[in-house]
């Protein structure tokens, strides 16, 4: 059994998540502790007690979700299995900040302030209103590649994440993505929806957040990664920590090609994947790009037992 990590992106969060792994595990909460004190304020108090649009709010939910993964992580630690158990490492968008700081290419504090940066830049490149993301469900990613192009008319319309086979999502200003979902219904798509996003992540809007980023990654140290990256941009292996830097830059404008990195995974062997943190989202794309990867969520001590004892 081949294993792989990865880690889940935007819109995994919910209200409670992680805090019965900070309960049941000291190396947990100190996930969450750290979290708060890089950032200045109690992020935990929001996770497991507030309300789900304040953490909804990019600025906070790429942090959170990334506290949560690694509070799974330091669970799995505590019950003796390493982050070398797996062979790769990947995440889906802020999830690849998330299996960086798993994998010890960055530190838990650096991680947050840069995912509290990254939320803040990528909410402010675009007012809210003129961007906008939609799932294109039913054409493959040349498809819909035609389609955004032919519905850009001058403006930004990019294929933004090539999610798996069924589902690529498109970004750019509101009217071109609304007129590539008329484009891809007519075309034979099952479905065309708009998604509740307050910005249209990875594209050519986004690159005021990737200057951001740019200079923001420029100040912190980033290391080799115990186990080998597999990252968005190139859903290839990347383990060289100036290739990683300039990559995560890259990430805020380009395309998220999961599936082709799901693939990669599944071509160098890996026969299992563990979805570390909140939710079930990659688990489900992953069953649709290889039906012979076998799925395990780790998210609940629950989970952490479960997959000890597997």
């Amino acid at each position: 059994m081949t294993i792989g990590f990865v880690f889940p992106g935007q819109g995994a969060q919910t209200i409670g998540m992680g805090k019965a792994l900070a309960e049941a595990y000291p190396a947990a909460k100190a996930v969450f502790d750290e979290v708060d004190s890089a950032l200045g304020e109690a992020l935990s108090q929001l996770i497991w007690e507030g309300d789900i649009e304040t953490l909804t709010l990019t600025q906070n939910a790429q942090p959170a979700l990334m506290a949560t993964s690694l509070a799974a992580m330091r669970a799995l630690e505590a019950e003796g299995v390493s982050l070398q158990r797996a062979s790769f490492v990947a995440g889906h968008s802020l999830g690849e900040y998330s299996a960086l700081a798993a994998a010890g290419a960055l530190s838990i504090a650096d991680t947050a302030r840069l995912l509290r940066t990254r939320g803040q830049a990528m909410q402010s490149a675009v007012p809210v209103g003129e961007g906008a993301m939609a799932a294109i469900l039913g054409l493959d990613l040349e498809a819909v590649r035609a389609v955004a192009e032919e519905a850009a008319e001058g403006d930004v319309c990019q294929a933004a994440n090539d999610n798996d086979p069924t589902q690529v999502v498109v970004s750019g200003t509101k009217a071109a993505v609304e007129r590539a979902a008329d484009i891809a219904k007519a075309k034979g798509a099952k479905r065309a929806v708009m998604l509740p996003v307050s910005a249209p992540f990875h594209c050519a809007l986004m690159q005021p957040a990737a200057d951001v980023m740019a200079e923001a990654l420029a100040g912190v140290t980033i290391s080799a990664p115990a186990v080998p990256l597999i990252a968005n941009v190139r859903a290839d292996v990347v383990t060289d920590p100036a290739d990683i830097r300039q990559l995560l830059v890259e990430q805020v404008t380009g395309s998220v090609r999961w599936r082709e990195s799901v693939q990669t995974m599944a071509a160098k062997g890996v026969t299992e994947v563990w979805e570390i943190g909140a939710g079930k989202a990659l688990s489900g794309m992953i069953r649709k790009i290889d039906r012979s990867l076998t799925c395990r969520q780790v998210g609940t001590p629950e989970d952490v037992a479960a997959a000890t004892a597997a």
